[in-house]
């Protein structure tokens, strides 16, 4: 298993932990998800009580929801310069004056000061009120940038890469940056991708050059990782796949996806699977077809499609508002998340 798979299942991990401990999930509902969180650990090999595993995958101080968030604002901002989504022109920022200019000059040079003495959040607020006067500077965003990346928040750090880009595609630090953080956080091909970008307006570009061999270099190994070996993607091979568990798993096999595990909780039987909620999740653990369909799943790369997918979103959202878990019923009738 890779490892950036096994740090997006930590994050899961945290972000049940982070629900169940601050009341957003209901007390009726804390022992299920807590053996849920254990299941999910399991089957992918994480341990959050292993320090030495967490701080090797922990994306903090990023979250889950805080991701979320990142890629929400990412989407919009990409549909609200669409053609299809406005036919008016985008906003483009006022010219400030000349003493505006001058002013954000002046509050750069103070969070360049805060950066060298390591006053990361003050350096950051330096950089925002260079903004305000001068929205159409790239260098301020990218010094900000720099400035999240430094206290390792490199998800606020890609949104002021890109809004640097933005505002001047030529403006090659801005891809040294948004290379960094798409590094620092493990997406190895998003590094790759904007260190290239950059190199192909500063080929001599040092810093740019090694970045881009060591996200070529991460990223060869994480897909060497990810080859699953002939019998792992052989349902037929797998104990029990035969007349018992294979009946549970076989229709969803290939897919990797929630079909698998819907069916094994059909087969689980109990009272929970036969009325169309969520089954003793205490029995979960020792089914055979429950393990293996999630083996599947996470073969398949089902999890990662599955965090894509705008219904989790959704699903997170309510469960966030109190609504409590969707049964298992509510889950299989959205294709959304059944053809996952």
């Amino acid at each position: 298993m890779s490892e950036k798979q096994q740090r997006l299942v930590l994050s899961i991990i945290d972000f049940l932990n982070q629900s169940i401990g601050d009341g957003t999930i209901r007390e009726d509902d804390k022992e299920s998800l807590e053996v849920a969180v254990q299941c999910i650990g399991e089957a992918f090999g994480v341990d959050p009580t292993d320090k030495a595993q967490v701080d090797r995958l922990s994306v903090k101080p990023a979250t889950l929801p805080t991701i979320f968030d990142v890629y929400l604002k990412t989407r919009e901002r990409i549909g609200a310069a669409s053609p299809a989504a406005s036919t008016a022109a985008p906003a483009t920022p006022a010219a400030p004056s000349p003493a505006d200019k001058a002013a954000a000059e002046k509050l750069k040079q103070d969070g360049n000061a805060l950066m060298s003495s390591k006053q990361y959040d003050k350096a950051i607020e330096a950089y925002t009120q260079s903004i305000k006067l001068d929205p159409t500077n790239p260098v301020y965003f990218s010094n900000r940038a720099a400035a999240h990346s430094s206290k390792n928040d490199h998800f606020s750090a890609i949104v002021d890469a890109d809004y640097a880009i933005e505002l001047d595609p030529k403006f090659v630090r801005g891809y040294s940056r948004l290379g960094h953080a798409y590094y620092s956080i493990g997406d190895y091909a998003g590094a790759a991708t904007a260190y290239r970008k950059g190199l192909e307006l500063e080929p001599t570009n040092a810093t740019m050059k090694a970045g881009l061999q060591n996200s070529e270099t991460r990223l060869a190994s994480d897909e060497a990782d990810d080859v699953v070996s002939p019998r792992a993607a052989s349902p037929s091979s797998q104990p029990g796949a035969g007349a018992g568990a294979g009946a549970g798993a076989g229709a969803g096999a290939g897919a990797g996806g929630l079909g698998n595990l819907a069916e094994a909780f059909r087969n689980m039987g109990g009272p929970g699977g036969a009325g169309g909620g969520m089954p003793d999740l205490a029995s979960m653990m020792n089914n055979p077809a429950m393990m293996q369909a999630a083996q599947q799943m996470m073969a398949g790369g089902g999890l990662e499609r599955l965090m894509s997918n705008p219904s989790v979103a959704d699903m997170m959202n309510r469960m966030s508002s109190g609504g409590g878990m969707p049964s298992m019923q509510e889950l299989m009738a959205d294709p959304a998340l059944r053809d996952v």
